[in-house]
């Protein structure tokens, strides 16, 4: 585990770690003017996901993590349910594989069969029917500040990551009120929420008074993740997609987007909004300013 290191990321469980070895590398081009510039790129590499004896899935990802990854995945496919009993998950790095391990057999041929494919990048699949999993779901209604959205935001995107050291790689954490406590990245949006939903099965954590945020756009495919995490709230710096709107609506889901300096947009939960900070007060961002790579 990567904990916090110095008071950049202080307070959080898992923080990204931008000087890890294997997620970055470095490479020589040359820009616009013909001058040789060195640049870190983001690794990226196949991780297959068995459950038991069944090969489920490769999928591209930077490598860390991969224990929650293939948690989260399984759990979020609904291929692990709660009350499953994982015994074992074992990690070859050399074969580039997962192993999840549960007390019960498990046969999800017939689902394998039927796949969706999402808007999500990498490995953007939701097994079987896209809306199965959420019947039940039944999100608390519970109150969000504004004050947290404007500390969260600010805190986040001054935390030293991948995307600020190399770019092309997407951002997701887990807060609480407005504090970040766990913070992943990856190739895809979808697997930093599959290696968050595996850290909350893997440490027993509860859904119930988290924010979700992410630095990618409000899809389906993310609003269903969240909603079947049981986190009652998700926000992102990016927009949103008509069909996520409607399902954060059908499920009770607090959402939050384009959120930039002083100004947000909800279009799911506004009720539960609490306007405890004034916008006028906090520092806003050009219309065009969005986070940059680090400088070479």
């Amino acid at each position: 585990m990567q904990l916090a290191q110095n008071e950049d990321v202080a307070g959080y469980v898992i923080a990204p770690d931008p000087n890890a070895p294997r997620l970055t590398r470095s490479v020589v081009g040359h820009d616009q003017t013909g001058a040789e510039v060195v640049t870190s790129v983001v690794e990226e590499r196949p991780l297959t996901i068995f459950l038991n004896s069944q090969e489920i899935v490769t999928a591209m990802t930077i490598g860390d993590y991969p224990d929650y990854l293939a948690l989260g995945f399984l759990r979020n496919q609904g291929m692990l349910k709660a009350e499953d009993v994982v015994t074992g998950i074992d990690y070859d790095e050399e074969l580039e594989t997962v192993i999840v391990r549960t007390a019960v057999a498990t046969d999800h041929e017939e689902k394998l069969k039927k796949k969706t494919r999402t808007s999500g990048c990498a490995v953007g699949t939701v097994f079987g029917d896209m809306m199965e999993g959420l019947e039940g779901v039944n999100l608390p209604a519970v109150s969000v500040r504004t004050s947290w959205l404007y500390a969260l935001s600010a805190r986040i995107n001054r935390t030293p990551s991948l995307y600020l050291e190399a770019g092309a790689i997407h951002g997701t954490v887990l807060c609480q009120g407005d504090r970040p406590l766990v913070y992943m990245e990856d190739v895809g949006r979808h697997n930093a929420v599959d290696k968050i939903a595996g850290w909350m099965m893997a440490e027993g954590v509860g859904a119930e008074d988290k924010i979700l945020y992410t630095t990618g756009r409000l899809t389906s495919e993310m609003v269903i993740k969240t909603a079947m995490m049981g986190i009652p709230v998700l926000a992102s710096r990016s927009g949103f997609t008509a069909w996520g709107v409607e399902i954060a609506q059908q499920v009770g889901l607090t959402l939050i987007g384009r959120m930039r300096g002083q100004r947000f947009v909800c279009l799911s939960g506004e009720d539960r909004l609490v306007r405890d900070a004034d916008p006028a007060a906090v520092a806003d961002e050009p219309r065009k300013s969005g986070r940059k790579g680090a400088k070479t």
